[in-house]
């Protein structure tokens, strides 16, 4: 449940939101002590949140980009973010469960979009591996307008090992296609529901599509072939107040 960010203006508009639980800032021995470094340090210690030196390489090591990192890196503390397995460990306490699974989203600034509209919508959960999706950095955080921080990320090893522990726990996978003969909007589950967001050029994979029960379109006129994969999650997100 910690998100290391990296960066000198993500780490700083971390520490200036006093609502942001943060575990520990994390400097290189390399940093001058002036300008943006001085206030890191200052806001942490006016926070009380441990400050600790590394050096280059070491500081490269928790930030997992050094080459961008700018010689900070934050650990955040995001209570909603769990494993896979334990929120599917919860689902018989809980009414019918909507989840959104990135299948190879690999623009920043769509994921950031993305997880902005579901933080927002009805999504009770989105299923991200670190395996094809973007990393959850600096442009993540910034097209998420920071919602990134109080997202219900469910992350998982791989998204097929995450979705065959959510079909053996009986919930419906649903993806969308462009070519598909149902539609998202006619689309009634009975039951909890994962929808599969496919790769912004290729879609849905071979491997998930085949572990799809039943495939989706968003309707389409005037010759438009397809929208952005973050317009589609935002409709996702919003869809179930067309059900009722």
């Amino acid at each position: 449940r910690v998100l290391t960010v990296y960066g000198r203006k993500p780490a700083l508009e971390a520490l200036q939101n006093p609502r942001q639980a943060t575990h520990a800032l994390h400097l290189a021995d390399s940093n001058r002590d002036a300008g943006i470094i001085s206030q890191l340090k200052a806001l942490a210690t006016e926070r009380d949140i441990p400050v600790r030196v590394h050096s280059r390489i070491e500081l490269s090591r928790i930030s997992r980009n050094g080459k961008q990192d700018q010689g900070v890196a934050l650990d955040i503390v995001c209570p909603t973010f769990r494993p896979v397995e334990e929120h599917l460990q919860s689902l018989h306490n809980m009414a019918p469960q909507r989840l959104l699974a990135l299948d190879g989203i690999s623009n920043p600034q769509n994921l950031g979009m993305i997880v902005r509209s579901a933080t927002a919508g009805q999504i009770d959960g989105i299923i991200w591996s670190r395996k094809g999706n973007a990393a959850l950095g600096p442009l993540v955080i910034k097209a998420s307008a920071g919602t990134l921080y109080r997202a219900p990320l469910l992350y998982t090893a791989t998204l097929e090992q995450g979705l065959l522990e959510c079909r053996g726990q009986g919930m419906e996978i649903c993806t969308l296609e462009a070519q598909a003969e149902q539609t998202l909007f006619s689309h009634r589950p009975s039951g909890h529901c994962v929808y599969v967001l496919g790769n912004e050029t290729d879609g849905v994979s071979r491997r998930v599509g085949a572990i799809a029960d039943s495939r989706l379109a968003i309707p389409m006129n005037n010759g438009v072939e397809s929208l952005n994969v973050a317009v589609t999650a935002s409709l996702i997100a919003y869809a179930a107040h067309f059900e009722r």
